[in-house]
This record gives structure tokens, C-alpha cells and sequence, in this order.
């Protein structure tokens, strides 16, 4: 059911706005009395989830039971972080997801469904996996909040991702995702109908149904003047609030080009971004716009690691971004990547499989260590200077001497390409 549906590409909804669709839809829904929000981290700071989950506390007050970030494999969020992204919340109504030991199995996509929906790609079943707590503590209403963008591994970010990736279990997250790499993510990104999301749904429907999940999804972009702005708000139990959002974010989460670009640069909010493993954002969202022989800069002044966990790290420092050819030759001959699929799929997701060049420019992390992983180094005060975040606008910019680049301020909510890569 459909509880609030309000978008388009002209909308700019304010807080006022966010609270008054939220409430309207909470006032549609039966009574609940042990509700938990389960919101993204930090890393999905500028979804509004943040500000949405408060409203929910204000609205429902001591019903609000649990507060669960979907934190998937990211590490869990320091308190400072959680007073920046959810305000006044109590902190003692946080939980943190334990993906590794933490989780109630709710059925297994047989690996003939995976086969099928990856035209051959994989063969293997995907357990639906969940936290513990959201079946054993018998939440009246599971409240899922988030933002749908378009999606390096699913094609269209949020809906049954939030619960069956973000507080999932590492074998369904890593299985997922190489699921969406081995299929190939430029026929995934920007698409609401894909292997992965066929995957979830099948969870959905067949283990899913007596979960009471409601689900909050926005759709962010940016208003005339090129600031952030709500474009859109829906609120429903099944999937009709994820589809109808999933097209507003087609149209105002994706570029599309008539040429492809020589040079892009990207920055890298270091609020946000501290890793590759999030960083490399800037490689999935802008490949399909990327000429041959083009290259990509990536200011990151908050990189201090690859991974968003040690032993992703440790594998991301291992074998570097080495393209799909060697990681799926990795996987098939070296058991520990085997059993690490998740970071297999990210070794080819920052990949440009040798199509275009990747410089770095980090604040904290070495030039060896960049070129260790197969990327190119810049010094980021050089680079800062010659690129300056502050004196460039979104899309074209003629440089002084003439040069052209292509500036984006922040990859996590777009995705661009050239027409004939997308259709």
C-alpha cells in the first residue's frame, strides 16, 4: 500500500514538508507500539534520512523502541557521528548491526533462480539474511528509511536493500555483489529491474512477508541555485513506492551525454568519504561517461584507508584494482577470495579495465600505497590548487590555458553517461 507519494523534478521539499508527508503517512497507518528505524550511516548523509528519523522519534516518542543504522560491512558509526546524522535521538535507543555473527536467516534464493535472472553469470544460491533483532524482538513496524540513487551493484539503490544488505550477513552481501560484478554493472547502474534486485524481491516475497517493514524513500537532487535539495517523498509497504521513486531518480539523479568526456574531476566530501571502498564511487558513476583514453582525477582529502573493514582492506592491498579478467581468475584459483566475493566484486567495480586512467590524490594515505592498488598518484595541495573545489561549477569548466574538464562535487548522488552507453 501506497501511504504518501509526492515528487517531481521541480519539487524542492523543505524540512516543513518532510515532516508533514511523513506524519501524513503515519497517521494512514494502524496503530504500532514497538516501532525500530533502520536509517543508512554517515555515509548516506545527505539521503535525509537523518532528519526523517528524528521525526519519527518526535512523532512516535517512547513507541520508538531501536534505532538500527544499516551499516552492512561499513563500521559502525561513532557517537559523534550519530549526533551529526540524527540529531537529539538518545543514544541509548542505538543498536549496532553485527553482520558477521548477528543475523537470523530467512531463506535461501535457490541458486537455479540466480542463475537464470545472471543469464549464466553465477551459479550459485544467496541466503536472505537479516539482524537478529528484527525478528526476535517483535517490532510491530520495521520503519526503513533511505534514499534511491542509481547503484553500482543493484541498479537503483534502497527498497529491500536497506534491510536484506544493510543489515545483512557478509555471505548474502558478498554473493549479491559479485552477482551484479560478474554480470556486468554498466547493464545494471540506473536500472530498477535488475539480477540483484530480482534476487531481493524473491526474498521479499517469499521469506519476507511477516516482517511489518514500511518503507521512507527520498529522492535528492539539486535546485536551481545547485544546492541539495528533496525532489521527492514516498512512504508505502511494497514495492509500488520504491518504482515510483526509482523513475523521479532516473530523472534527476542521471546525466546523460551527448560525448564522451577526455578529463573528469571529482571531489570527495571528506566528511564522507574515507575510503575507496566509498571513494570509488567516482570510478562506477562516471565510467559510462568516460572516453576511451580519458582519465579521471579524485580529489579525496579524507582517504586515510581502502576498505571499510580490515580484512577488506587487507585484500583490497593485496591485489589491487586489477580488473574483471583477473579477479574472476583470482576467484576461481584463490580460496581466500573465494569466500571474500563482496571485496572480489569492488577489485572490479574500481577497475577501468585499463579504458581510462585513475589518479588519487589523497590526504592521508601514501603514494605507494595508491600505486600498489593500480591507481595513479597526485599530490592533493597540487591538485587542490589547480582544481579548486571552490572556484569550480557541476559539469563543463574551461580551465585557465584552456584546458576542459568535466566537475562533479559529489559522485554518490548521480550518475552520468553518454546516450549510447544507456538505453
Amino acid at each position: 500500500m501506497l501511504y504518501y507519494s509526492k515528487g517531481s523534478v521541480v519539487e524542492n521539499l523543505t524540512k516543513d514538508d518532510l515532516r508533514e508527508g511523513l506524519y501524513t503517512a503515519f497517521e494512514k497507518i494502524s496503530d504500532r507500539k514497538k516501532i525500530i528505524a533502520v536509517p543508512p550511516d554517515i555515509t548516506r548523509f545527505h539521503s535525509h534520512a537523518g532528519i526523517l528519523t528524528q521525526y519519527t522519534w518526535e512523532y512516535f516518542k517512547e513507541k520508538l523502541h531501536a534505532v538500527l543504522p544499516a551499516i552492512g560491512t561499513h563500521y559502525p558509526m561513532t557517537e559523534q557521528e550519530i549526533k551529526t546524522m540524527y540529531g537529539e535521538i538518545p543514544l541509548n535507543l542505538f543498536r549496532v548491526h553485527d553482520w558477521r555473527s548477528g543475523l537470523t536467516t530467512l531463506g535461501e534464493v535457490p541458486s537455479n533462480f540466480v542463475r537464470e535472472v545472471s543469464n549464466g553469470a553465477v551459479d550459485y544460491s544467496i541466503p536472505i539474511q537479516v539482524d537478529k533483532i528484527l525478528v526476535e524482538e517483535n517490532y510491530d513496524m520495521i520503519l526503513s528509511i533511505g534514499q534511491v540513487v542509481p547503484h553500482e551493484v543493484i541498479g537503483m539503490a534502497n527498497h529491500n536493500k536497506n534491510i536484506f544488505i544493510g543489515t545483512g550477513g557478509s555471505e548474502g552481501i558478498n554473493k549479491s555483489h559479485f552477482l551484479g560484478a560478474a554480470y556486468g554493472m554498466e547493464k545494471i547502474m540506473g536500472r530498477a529491474d535488475t539480477p540483484v534486485k530480482r534476487v531481493l524481491n524473491y526474498g521479499s516475497d517469499n521469506f519476507a512477508k511477516n516482517l511489518p517493514i514500511i518503507y521512507v524513500l527520498t529522492v535528492v537532487g539539486k535546485d536551481e541555485e545547485g544546492k541539495l535539495s528533496v525532489k521527492g517523498l514516498y512512504v508505502g509497504d511494497d514495492i509500488e513506492c520504491f518504482n515510483l521513486a526509482a523513475e523521479l531518480s532516473l530523472k534527476v539523479n542521471f546525466t546523460l551525454l551527448e560525448k564522451p568526456l577526455k578529463k573528469v574531476v571529482v571531489y570527495l566530501d571528506p566528511s564522507e568519504f574515507k575510503t575507496t571502498w566509498l571513494g570509488n564511487k567516482s570510478i562506477y558513476r562516471t565510467r559510462m561517461a568516460i572516453a576511451d583514453g580519458g582519465e579521471l582525477i579524485v580529489l579525496a582529502p579524507g582517504l586515510k584507508e581502502f576498505g571499510e573493514d580490515k580484512g577488506n582492506d587487507r585484500i583490497i592491498r593485496k591485489y589491487g584494482y586489477a580488473g574483471t579478467a583477473n579477479v574472476l581468475e583470482f576467484v576461481r584459483n584463490i580460496d581466500e577470495l573465494k569466500s571474500s566475493l563482496g571485496a572480489a566484486a569492488h577489485l572490479i567495480h574500481g577497475s577501468s579495465e585499463g579504458r581510462f586512467s585513475i589518479t588519487y590524490s589523497p590526504g592521508n594515505i601514501s603514494k605507494e600505497e595508491i600505486e600498489s592498488v593500480n591507481f595513479n598518484y597526485a599530490d592533493l595541495n597540487g591538485m587542490m590548487k589547480k582544481y579548486n573545489p571552490e572556484k569550480l561549477h557541476e559539469g563543463i569548466n574551461i580551465m585557465p590555458g584552456g584546458e576542459e574538464i568535466f566537475y562533479i562535487s559529489n559522485p554518490a548522488l548521480g550518475l552520468w553517461s553518454t546516450k549510447d552507453k544507456f538505453n
